[in-house]
Order: structure tokens, then sequence, then C-alpha cells
């Protein structure tokens, strides 16, 4: 997203209190992402980001916990090389360790409080028994959160030949969601909470099994994404959240033709919110959504 857009969109909503700034790929290269950063900061505006750390060099590092960064969440899908290369292909391990270590380095050498940096794991069938290793491995990077969760969206309600067949496969038979041996993760997470405990780690899990659904009273809503929060994408297209993953699906506006209050207060908007009140199915993207399942 170029500066423009992003400064059209902050100035027209003067109560904003908040800003996710990443999408579906890498902040570090935005080349306007210092500048989003420090216009914002000027606002009040609470902001951060998740990264894969490739890029956070001690220079990077330094100019973000200058502009006043709020959070930093550094993406780890792995406590080895060979997990974490294997999963996430052209990363370096070692590379993100030298920079994480850095940023906490440069942290302590400013006496910065902010960011707060976290690290992100994302458990699937693969990586899974890392988790331990990846607590043990947040303590010695200084790092004190790691947040665990599980993969984002089913992508069930898309065409199984589709152009989202190779996510849709992938998440059936990574997902750890409907997985026989619940006991085997669930000593996986016991042992990685006790490590927390000891290593003062804090430690956020994702369930491993959908809550019992209860009914909702009319009016209640089944989440509170659409009625609080909006995702736009690098180009300007406005979708309910950031749990949709994938820029042609559930569309409600496009910041380049419209202001984004009209599509805000737009019915669009009004009949995807209306799919989430009280106790009906919701709009079709949301039936395999991780948060909306209680899963995330």
């Amino acid at each position: 997203m170029c500066f423009h857009t992003f400064k059209g969109i902050i100035d027209e909503l003067p109560h904003l209190e908040k800003v996710t700034l990443q999408g579906l790929g890498e902040p570090l290269l935005a080349p306007d992402l210092l500048r989003m950063i420090n216009y914002a900061a000027a606002r009040g505006i609470r902001m951060g980001f998740n990264t894969n750390g490739m890029f956070l060099t001690p220079d990077r590092s330094e100019r973000l916990v200058r502009a006043g960064l709020d959070w930093l969440h550094v993406s780890l899908d792995g406590a080895t090389k060979e997990t974490y290369e294997d999963i996430r292909h052209g990363s370096r391990f070692e590379r993100v360790r030298e920079n994480v270590i850095g940023l906490v380095q440069v942290m302590r050498r400013l006496s910065a409080e902010r960011p707060r940096i976290m690290l992100v794991f994302v458990a699937m069938r693969r990586n899974v028994h890392e988790l331990p290793a990846l607590v043990r491995l947040a303590s010695e990077w200084g790092i004190g959160a790691l947040w665990v969760q599980n993969l984002s969206h089913s992508f069930g309600d898309t065409d199984p030949s589709g152009s989202y067949r190779e996510i849709r496969e992938y998440a059936q038979g990574e997902a750890l969601w409907g997985q026989a041996d619940d006991a085997k993760l669930e000593r996986i997470f016991a042992e990685a909470v006790a490590l927390g405990e000891e290593l003062g780690v804090e430690l956020r899990l994702p369930r491993l099994k959908e809550p019992v659904r209860v009914p909702r009273k009319e009016g209640q809503p089944g989440c509170h994404w659409p009625f609080e929060s909006a995702y736009l994408t690098h180009d300007g297209k406005v979708q309910p959240c950031c749990m949709v993953m994938g820029s042609d699906r559930s569309v409600l506006g496009d910041v380049n033709r419209q202001r984004f209050g009209e599509i805000w207060q737009g019915r669009e908007y009004e009949e995807f919110r209306s799919g989430l009140l009280g106790d009906a199915e919701p709009p079709e993207v949301c039936r395999g959504c991780s948060l909306y399942r209680g899963l995330f």
C-alpha cells in the first residue's frame, strides 16, 4: 500500500485506535512502512505487525523502536533449522535468530519497553512436536511471550478443484483439529505450559476441538470483527477481516472508488454483519474460519 492511500484512510478516521500493518506479505518489504508508522504514531495510534524476521536488521530494529512501534510478532514455525526452513521456503533460521536477538539488544540499549515482542507459532502436524523446544528458544532469545495458533481457515467453502485447491488440501493434511491422537497433542501442550511457567514465557495455546455451540440470542454477533475492525488489502479492497485469507474473497468495497466511511456503512457491509447476528448460519466464508469456530 502506498503512503498516499494509507494517509487518506487514517485522516478519515479521527477516532482510530489501532492499526495492524500486515497482509499476506512481508511488511518490512513495504517501501513506505516507516513513514506510515511515524505518521500514525503522531496521532497516538497503536501499531504493530507480524514479520518473518529475515529483514529485521539492527538498523531497521532501531528505527522501528524509535518510531514508537507498539508490538512486533515474529513468525517462527519451528524450533530447528530443518523444520523451520522446510515450512518457510527461502527463509534462514540462523539469520532470524540473529535478527531477533539483535532487536532485543537494541531495546535493552535504548531502555525501551516497546515494541512488545512475541514469537508466533502456527501449530501443524508436521511441527507441533517442537513446541516445547520453541518455549526454551523464546527464553534463550530473551522473548517473554509465545502465541501458538491453529491454521486460520479450512477453506471448506471453496471449490475442491478450484484455485484454492492446494491450500485447502494443505489445511486438511496439516490442521490439528480433527486429528485422532488428541492425547498426544495434549501431552505436548502440557509440557510446553510447564516449561513456560518454569522459564517465565507467557504461552497462549489454541483449542484442539470446537467448543460446544451455545444458541445465541437475537442480535448477538457470532464474531465481533466486522463490527469493530476492517481489513484492507494493499490495493485498497475492503474485506470483513484478515481471516478471509484471499483478496478475491468477500470483498465489500474499494477505497480507490469510495470513501472508507461509505463502505463501512454501506449495504454490502450491513448484509454481511446481519449474517453474523443471532443463531442463523453465518456467511459462507466464515464457516471454515478458525476464529469463528473457536479454534484459532
